[in-house]
């Protein structure tokens, strides 16, 4: 019987469930799977890309564990693919590979002053709340005036975080540094904008209404965006997701904040709909100072278009939350234009002829570009996971596919890994961290830190 010995590139949601799925799936042949990633820790962006605040969705932390607890998964954290580790290191010692790398930088947005001082990638801001080790500990918060800029889950999560009264997160993950940066926080006003109407949003209902139930915190919604549409109407009509988002926000419009009629809170949240970012403006110092937006209106067909009247907000810090971009990989095709690995159904394909790279999978957002919700990474794991079974005659010939090769190759090369035992030491080390405060967990950001208790050191 011939046995498998895969690679998984990335050891969030998608690398995860690739994994739990061949080792669940019929096949003729054994299977032995190590999981490398370039963090200390597992789990991507359930970890790193999903507010402190959001204990239900961090929830689905609790079934990767239970796949990579039954122990039949080898672990290979703070391995840094491209560097620790290549394509021809992987050719070597396994069949094939996939790369579930994910997306983690921002999209660009195309608009004069974008790169203005004062002017972020919405990523870059999670990673910091998250305590992600590769980014700066401080985050500069002595706007009073932010615009978000997307109408998406992200827009969100990043306009509530600025929203919220610091102590209100004392009851999550958050780490130390975050937690003093936001109690800092100079912010009274989040603006949040997106170029189409209510009914046409990309955010969840769930996402939606935690808005509302911030504290001390005034939502604003203004009644001229909500003159809808046939195709809005049939929208809201045909979709119960949709109805229950304009059920949320028109519950906001009878509140005494709508309209910034003026509410009794500290700080409010406004959601400004058929609004199109033109330009941030700037001061003699370069800095933020304004945003100005074309009032968009209804196309009939579920779109929008120009309306030609442009409006402007004095803002001194700017967030783009238009979407995640995908990074190249070391010897392995890479779309530039979409941020993709270039693929069919996750067989990776040559950039120039679009022939197969045989041994080579994908599979998460580096395949599909980030779209979709964490669940649907299941289905797309089960269509590359189908191939890589049927290509069984397209596999690599390693020279040595023994489970010792890989921990000689990186402990000759000097990398400090973490293993599965590893991630349970730093996972109870910050459990107790946050156990004298009735804390879920206080995050250990520093890397070196996270890898020490990690290794035991």
């Amino acid at each position: 019987m011939t046995k498998l010995r895969l690679a998984i590139v990335g050891a969030g949601p998608a690398g995860i469930y690739a994994a739990d799925i061949l080792l669940k799936a019929e096949r003729k042949f054994d299977v032995s799977i190590d999981l490398f990633d370039q963090l200390p820790a597992p789990y991507g962006l359930v970890r790193y890309g999903v507010a402190p605040d959001h204990p239900r969705i961090k929830g689905i932390i609790t079934a990767l564990r239970d796949v990579l607890d039954r122990g039949d998964i080898r672990i290979f954290g703070n391995v840094r693919f491209g560097e620790d580790l290549v394509l021809d290191d992987l050719q070597k010692h396994y069949h094939a590979v996939i790369f579930a790398t994910g997306a983690i930088k921002d999209a660009a947005l195309d608009i004069p002053g974008i790169d203005a001082v004062g002017s972020y990638g919405a990523a870059d801001f999670v990673s910091w709340y998250d305590g992600h080790p590769d980014f700066p500990r401080e985050w500069p918060l002595d706007a009073s005036s932010v615009a978000v800029l997307g109408n998406g889950n992200v827009a969100l999560d990043v306009a509530r975080v600025l929203a919220k009264h610091a102590e209100d997160l004392l009851v999550t993950e958050i780490p130390e540094n975050v937690q003093r940066g936001l109690e800092a926080s100079q912010v009274t006003d989040v603006h949040v904008f997106g170029r189409r109407g209510p009914a046409q949003v990309k955010f969840t209902p769930l996402e939606l209404r935690e808005l509302g139930e911030l504290r001390d915190v005034d939502m604003v919604v203004y009644d001229e965006d909500f003159d809808y549409d046939d195709a809005s109407r049939a929208a809201i009509a045909s979709n119960k997701q949709v109805m229950v988002i304009d059920r949320v926000l028109q519950s906001w419009r009878q509140r005494p904040s709508a309209n910034n009629a003026g509410g009794e809170a500290s700080r409010r949240l406004h959601l400004h709909f058929y609004a199109k970012p033109i330009e941030i403006k700037t001061d003699d110092t370069g800095r933020a100072a304004a945003i100005v937006y074309e009032r968009t209106r209804p196309d009939g067909q579920g779109g929008v278009e120009g309306t030609g009247e442009l409006r402007e907000i004095p803002v001194q810090q700017v967030y783009r939350a238009v979407g995640y971009f995908g990074s190249p990989l070391a010897g392995v095709p890479f779309d530039k234009r979409h941020g993709v690995i270039p693929n069919h159904e996750g067989q990776v394909l040559r950039k120039d002829s679009n022939e197969r790279v045989p041994g080579v999978y994908a599979t998460g957002w580096i395949k599909r570009g980030p779209v979709g919700l964490i669940g649907h990474t299941k289905s797309d794991a089960m269509e590359t996971i189908r191939h890589l079974i049927n290509d069984q005659g397209s596999w690599w010939n390693p020279e040595d596919p023994s489970d010792e090769a890989i921990p000689a190759l990186l402990a000759e090369r000097g990398v400090r890994w973490t293993d599965l035992d590893g991630w349970h030491r730093l996972d109870e080390h910050e459990v107790a961290l946050g156990a004298p405060q009735e804390r879920a967990r206080i995050k250990v950001v520093d890397r070196d830190e996270m890898v020490r208790v990690s290794r035991g050191e």
